[in-house]
């Protein structure tokens, strides 16, 4: 999973009517609800769903269950578009998973913790670009909205005067605003949408462009803890100046179930 800013309007009239409050109060609080999430999300397995395209051609979506074997994560691939698999692909994805469950068993103790800090890595690139969001931008309240029934203060945010970037994946930062919508009684992050307003350099070669999106929506999955349904980023780009990287990554998340142990998933039918 991928958690991050967007683009558009939120579903639901957003008022100005009541007073403004304090955002960098309610930000702090946030984030600190963030990490709480982000701390307990391995804890559950769940399904996503994933609609991947590249320079406009026929996108692919694919289902997987998404579980954490021994440190890392495992998918196991259970719909390709909107058929799931046949018996006998079931059979093949669940042989494939028993293998890996004894792969994962017999590793060394070196081979485990590089699968690990591999996965740990990739995870918390993703969870650095998230927690980066609040360094790199001022919030400044921009009224009330109710979005999927949870009421909320909007914030929009807008790149802080003199902010570096700490990476390359952070320099996109610089040439986005976005707008932030945080749940009034658990301070959890609805919905985060933001764009890209001007061209912004990578990695010398590659450039965003504006009109890349990206959007998030969460939602409780028990007390205290949300995880996200949505994530989405539209990207428009360039290598080299004119190889068009155009993209389109839609993915969807559901059936949030606490994590089972390693003999139930050797157990799985």
């Amino acid at each position: 999973m991928k958690p991050l800013l967007v683009l558009a309007i939120a579903t639901g009239c957003v008022s100005a009517a009541s007073p403004q409050p304090d955002a960098t109060g309610v930000i702090q609080r946030s984030v600190q609800e963030v990490e709480s999430n982000w701390k307990r999300a391995p804890e559950y397995s769940y399904l996503e769903r994933d609609v991947e395209s590249k320079h406009h051609s026929p996108p692919t979506v694919k289902t997987n269950e998404v579980l954490m074997i021994d440190g890392s994560q495992y998918n196991r691939l259970v719909a390709i578009n909107v058929h799931p698999l046949s018996a006998s692909e079931q059979v093949e994805e669940e042989i494939k998973l028993r293998a890996e469950i004894l792969r994962r068993g017999s590793e060394s103790e070196r081979e485990r913790h590089k699968r690990i800090a591999k996965f740990l890595k990739e995870r918390d690139q993703s969870h650095g670009m998230l927690k980066e969001m609040v360094e790199a931008f001022d919030f400044r309240p921009a009224g009330d909205a109710t979005v999927n029934g949870h009421e909320c203060w909007v914030f929009d945010a807008e790149p802080k005067p003199g902010y570096q970037p700490k990476s390359h994946e952070t320099k996109v930062l610089l040439g986005m605003k976005g707008r932030l919508w945080i749940d009034k009684s658990q301070y959890q992050w609805v919905r985060v949408e933001a764009e890209v307003t001007r061209p912004v350099s990578m990695y010398g070669f590659a450039k965003v462009a504006p009109g890349t999106h990206f959007f998030l929506e969460q939602a409780p999955v028990s007390a205290n803890l949300w995880l996200p349904t949505r994530f989405s980023v539209s990207v428009k780009a360039s290598a080299l100046g004119f190889i068009n990287e155009d993209s389109l990554d839609d993915e969807t998340y559901r059936q949030y179930r606490p994590m089972p142990n390693i003999s139930e998933l050797e157990a799985h039918k």
